[in-house]
Order: C-alpha cells, then structure tokens, then sequence
C-alpha cells in the first residue's frame, strides 16, 4: 500500500509535457456535508439573520449578522464569527461574537453560553453529530429572545443587573448598541 501511495503521488508531481500535474485533493467529509448545509441554512435564515462569506470558495468561515427585531436588543446588529473545524459534524462549530454587548450568556470578550456550541453539556442540548448548521443560526438567533438564561449566566454581571433593575439593564443594553453603530 506504501509502495502503491508513493507510485501514485510520483506520477502525479512529475512532469507531463513539462507541466508538473498536482495531485487530486481529497475532499473532506466536512466540505461535503457544508455544500448541503449552507444550502440549507441559507434557505432557513430566519429574517433577523443574514450570512455573509467573506471568502465565497471557503464554506467553513462566515460572519452571521443576527439583527433582533423585538426584545431588549432590537435595533441592534451583532456580527457572529462561525468556523467549521475539520471534525465537523463530530464537534460543534466555533463560534465567537464580534461585536461587544451587554448580555447575560454573551461576556465582553465575545465567548457564547449556549448548550448547543458544547461538544457535551449536562443539560442534553448539546452538540450532537445530527446537528445543523442552520441550528446553530436559529440557536444564535434565539439568544436574543427565548433561550436567554439568567440562571447560567456566562456574564454574572449582566444577569444580576437584570435581577435586579431591568430598567438599568435595559440601559446599558442600549448604551453598547449605540457604542457598536458608532463603530461601523
């Protein structure tokens, strides 16, 4: 088999009329199944959400623009860094947030509290390989109205705040997205 690899990758980078051939790449599981699944979750946006690939030939990198139209953060933009590791669909994505917030599951250096970005969570929502991409937008997406968690918060700060003042947490919440249009 050795024998037979090293023939191969021989006639593949020797010359043929002067032209050095390279050899055929093999395509990853992970590249096959990001052709469906950006299909997919491009077809299953929700409209708060837009995907933008900075790099059109590269299908594991792309920024995710949630824009909520309702709740605490409506009004806002929040630009999400989305990237599909080699061991996709085994492992969740890596996702971090770009732009700076006051949020109870998101902190100020862009780290994200959601269940479904950790390879094993306690509470049986997490990454699984039957998992989506399009989940991880919807799951993304949901962070700014019905998966808020206060009771697990990532930034303790900000969920106490809301415990205790929501007036003032509501504050603050804009006090960033009026710091992050400035910005752009």
């Amino acid at each position: 088999m050795i024998t037979l690899n090293r023939k191969l990758k021989k006639e593949h980078t020797e010359p043929q009329n002067g032209i050095t051939v390279e050899p055929a790449r093999r395509i990853s599981i992970r590249d096959k199944l990001l052709v469906k699944e950006v299909q997919e979750m491009n077809e299953n946006l929700p409209v708060t959400c837009s995907v933008n690939f900075e790099d059109p030939n590269l299908l594991s990198e792309f920024v995710l623009t949630v824009a909520p139209d309702e709740g605490y953060w409506a009004g806002g933009k929040f630009k999400f860094s989305v990237s599909v590791t080699e061991d996709y669909n085994m492992a969740p994505p890596k996702v971090k947030c770009r732009t700076r917030l006051w949020h109870p599951n998101i902190n100020v250096d862009g780290d994200i509290c959601l269940s479904l970005l950790r390879q094993t969570s306690i509470d049986e929502h997490g990454w699984a390989p039957t998992r989506r991409l399009k989940d991880v937008v919807w799951g993304l997406n949901s962070l700014f109205t019905d998966l808020l968690n206060f009771e697990d918060p990532l930034n303790i700060e900000a969920a106490e705040m809301y415990k205790k003042n929501k007036v003032e947490f509501q504050s603050k919440v804009q006090e960033y997205i009026a710091a992050s249009k400035v910005k752009r």
